[in-house]
Parts: structure tokens; sequence; C-alpha cells
């Protein structure tokens, strides 16, 4: 039997599921931000994620996508048809997609979370709505909390809340915009593999947008990467990490090591002609311990289950990890090998 969160079949080839053409909304200022002639095409039934540095534009997309603003330029199409901002609409959002940011001020703080859920559908069928909340309080792992008060909830708890009252409706598109920066990592984690299991188990297209690579990376099959109001470069989250077009993707994407054209020799790299800088990942450097090196470690950072060594050679630092704890101290002398660069 279909599960009562099926979205509608995907439409004709012809016409792209969610779409924009070349929109623009911009914000004047010291510096102008906003959105600047983007065009992009949204997969249905997949996960995109749009990540960039602060004032990049990457919420503001979000926004447009949604109808909740109006593009000075351009328009946004969702199954062949126009979305309209509230320009033109009283209510603006479309009536297929749903919104989550990283607040939760519209929960009823002291009722209980199946009743902040379930208000939500008419009570036209009383049985229908109850299925319905016990399924969304269950694809969310909430059903022992369904008798708890949200002032009782942790701030990972209410948004999962916020979640299940995201999806109880159906939408076909999730847009989530900054929806962990309140959680404790140890609920981030769980509720990320939740969302991937209710796309894998429904169909549902989610549009995430996270400054967070770690988020990014760990669940999205397609990564945009935004600058300035562009977008710079996108594709398989995999692929732009390994081999990122712009050295603003690498920084981005991971604590790379950058070394300009003057300071790459002391690495044994040689740049090509016309490229200015070098991005070294950390887990491409290998440290082994040399009483005569020519590097030395300056700092050890502990992370957990790695290190980050930090080692310097005539005024260049780098960062290495290392997942052997403690192998290393400050003062140590060391060689290093470089086993992959990006040249930019």
């Amino acid at each position: 039997m279909l599960s009562w969160f099926c979205v509608s079949l995907i439409p004709m080839a012809s016409t792209h599921f969610l779409q924009a053409k070349a929109i623009s909304k911009l914000y004047p200022g010291e510096r102008v931000s906003g959105v600047s002639k983007t065009s992009l095409t949204i997969q249905q039934g997949r996960i995109t994620a749009i990540i960039g540095e602060s004032g990049s534009g990457k919420s503001t997309l979000l926004r447009l996508l949604y109808g909740l603003l109006s593009p000075d330029e351009g328009e946004v199409h969702f199954k062949g048809e126009r979305i309209w901002g509230p320009v033109e609409k009283l209510i603006p959002g479309h009536d297929a997609m749903k919104m989550v940011t990283q607040h939760t001020d519209d929960l009823n703080l002291f009722a209980k979370v199946w009743d902040n859920v379930a208000v939500l559908l008419p009570n036209t069928n009383l049985q229908a709505k109850e299925e319905k909340t016990t399924r969304a309080l269950s694809l969310l792992n909430m059903s022992h909390l369904a008798q708890s008060r949200i002032v009782d909830l942790s701030g990972g708890e209410k948004q999962r809340v916020a979640l299940a009252r995201a999806i109880i409706t159906r939408p076909e598109v999730l847009l989530l915009d900054e929806p962990f920066n309140q959680v404790d990592t140890s609920f981030r984690e769980d509720l990320q593999q939740d969302i991937r299991q209710i796309v894998k188990e429904t169909g549902l297209t989610v549009i995430m947008v996270s400054h967070d690579p770690s988020e990014i990376l760990s669940m999205a099959d397609e990564l945009i990467v935004m600058r300035d109001g562009m977008i710079l470069e996108s594709g398989d989250p995999i692929a732009v990490y390994q081999n990122p077009k712009n050295l603003y993707t690498a920084s981005l994407l991971a604590t790379c090591n950058v070394l300009a054209k003057d300071k790459a020799p002391l690495c044994g790299i040689n740049l090509k002609a016309k490229k200015t800088s070098a991005a070294i990942y950390p887990e491409w450097l290998e440290l082994t311990p040399a009483k005569t090196g020519d590097w030395q470690v300056k700092q050890v950072l502990f992370k957990g289950f790695y290190e980050d060594i930090l080692i310097e050679k005539d005024g260049l630092t780098l960062r290495v990890h290392s997942y052997t704890i403690r192998k290393y101290k400050e003062g140590d002398k060391v060689d290093l090998k470089v086993n992959n660069w990006l040249e930019y």
C-alpha cells in the first residue's frame, strides 16, 4: 500500500519540477546583497543543499523559490506554472511547499506535541487526522513525546516538532533555512538522518540552506555554492569537494591550507605558469617523525578521534590531520609528504 505521504507523480519530462529563470532580488547598501540573474533547476525527490558565506544570497534564493519574495527580474516556475510572490499573492508562499527555519516561534509552548502537529489538519475526518499525526511523529521518531508539552522539550526536540508540522500537510517541497543552528550536536545528526529517511520513504523534495559544510556534505544529493548573489558552481557533493573549480569553494568546504605562489615550493609544489595559489586539504598531508626534519610542530589540537597538528617552516604554517593521538607534541621535528593539492 502506498504511504499517505506519497507526493504526486513526476511531471512530464518536458516540464521541470522547480526552476528559476534568471531571477534577481537586490538590496542596495554599502555592499549590494541578494540574488543576481540566477538560474537553477531543482530535481524532484532529492536533497539540494545551498552553501555560501554570510551575505552570499542563499537565504534570499530560498525565499524566492518559495514565493515569500517577488523577484525584481526573472521568474520561478513549479511544474510549469509560475510561482507568484507577495506582490501578486495575498498570502505568500506556494501551497505545495513548506519552510522550516531555525526558529520555532510558531509553536504553542503550553500545548502538547500531538496537538501542535494535529492542529494543522481539519476535523472533517478524525480517523485520518489521527493516522496522519501518528505517521508524522513516527517519521521523526517523536511518538514517545506525543503527550509532552513543547515548553518541556529541548531545542532539538522542538525542531523535530516544527518539521512534523511542516510535513503533515504533505507538501511536495520542504525548504530548510539553517534548520540546525539552534540544535545541539547530539541531536543534529539524528535529525539529518531522519530527513534523509523521509526523503527515501516519501519522495519529498528538500532544499536546504546552511553555512556548515559538515551538514551539507552529509545530507545533500546536489550541492550549490553561492557567492555574491550568484551560483559559483554546483554538482555532486563528493565531486565538488574533491575537485572544486574555485578556491572560494575549497575554503568554504574545508579548513584547507592556502599557499601563495612564493610559499608553494616549501611543500615541493611548483605551480603552473598562470596559477597563483595552491590549496591543500589537511587530510592530503602526511607527517613522519624526524630528528632533523625541516618542519616543526607548533601546536596540537585534540579533536576527538583525531588531532590537528599545526606545523611551521620558514614562516609558513600548515594544518595536518593526525589519526594517532599523542603521536606528536609541540617542538617535535617532522618530515612532510604532500599527497595531493589543487591549483588556482
